[in-house]
């Protein structure tokens, strides 16, 4: 049995990417996108028709609006290919706007549920701020499921736990990222590795605090660089994978171990933790990590976001 198989074993396992026509050889339960993937696959001469397409079926409507329906129409795409759920993100522009951001999740599930899709299959990502993590919770309450992206902190996953959130993305990669770019050359990649990872061990404490307190909201580990981060979150409730890793996995056989185990979280001696927004924002204040990578994350998306802007603006 292949490396992909056996995690399954311990883990719904998650597609990331915007490519839909290479998920079925993975056979993945669900799927995620963000603005840089789906920019990305519309540059692709097999989805740039899919584009040109769905603006010219809604020529004369807002910006806005015709960049929705592209995120829809690849929503769409991916449903076809998957049982379980796919991940639309809102515009990272809104990000600090809580109102804006529930409208947009709104419109964005009322596109989908015209195209026959109930809000069971959708998770609306959200960027894991204040702003976001409020806007999500009025959400929850309207049973529209979330999933919250550029997590970098205990915090922001204490606060969406609380928040009543569906889902959260830790972001493994990332953390690492900025960890090794730190360290410079005293970075030891061996001793470093695995379950020494600091973006695994970040998602390790946060997957013990919410099954520790039977907090509900699941844990993604998402934005991996190798294969050994991986497998050293084996048996999270789910992690979300690029096409190459999940290629590499599949074509492995050696045996892969679960590592997050629930029983073990709850026999774990862990103390509690809560934020209101002041306390909300000074911890994540006094953690560099997070607070340089969710920014940085929230640039990157934007800057997406605007170039998949142009693009549909110069087909309108």
């Amino acid at each position: 049995m292949n490396q992909l198989d056996q995690l399954k074993a311990f883990t719904t396992v998650v597609a990331d990417t915007g490519n839909f026509k290479q998920l079925a050889q993975f056979a993945p339960q669900d799927a995620t996108t963000n603005p840089s993937l789906i920019l990305k696959a519309v540059q692709q001469p097999d989805y740039a028709p899919l584009l040109a397409d769905t603006v010219a079926a809604h020529r004369g409507r807002a910006l806005d609006e015709i960049v929705d329906e592209v995120l829809v129409r690849f929503g769409l795409e991916i449903l076809k290919l998957v049982p379980g759920r796919v991940s639309t993100e809102v515009d990272a522009r809104l990000s600090f706007d809580s109102a804006s951001t529930v409208a947009r999740a709104q419109r964005l599930i009322g596109m989908y549920e015209r195209a026959g899709i109930g809000p069971e299959r959708v998770l609306i990502k959200i960027a894991s701020t204040w702003e976001g993590i409020q806007a999500a919770r009025e959400l929850e309450r309207q049973g529209i499921r979330c999933n919250l992206t550029l997590l970098f902190s205990f915090c922001q996953a204490v606060a969406c736990g609380e928040a009543g959130v569906r889902l959260i993305s830790p972001f493994v990669g990332r953390i690492y990222d900025w960890y090794k770019k730190q360290a410079g050359g005293a970075w030891d990649e061996a001793r470093q590795a695995g379950a020494n990872d600091p973006g695994v061990l970040s998602v390790e404490r946060i997957y013990t605090h919410y099954k520790h307190f039977g907090i509900e909201t699941q844990v993604m580990g998402a934005s991996f660089r190798n294969v050994g981060q991986v497998l050293a979150l084996a048996g999270c409730d789910l992690l979300t994978i690029s096409p190459d890793l999940l290629a590499q996995l599949q074509a492995s056989v050696a045996p892969v171990e679960r590592r997050l185990d629930p029983d073990a979280a709850r026999a774990a001696d862990f103390k509690p933790a809560r934020y209101d927004e002041a306390g909300f924002r000074y911890a994540l204040n006094e953690d560099p990590m997070a607070t340089e990578k969710l920014a940085e994350g929230i640039r990157a998306f934007a800057a997406d976001s605007a170039k998949l802007d142009a693009m549909i603006e110069a087909q309108r």
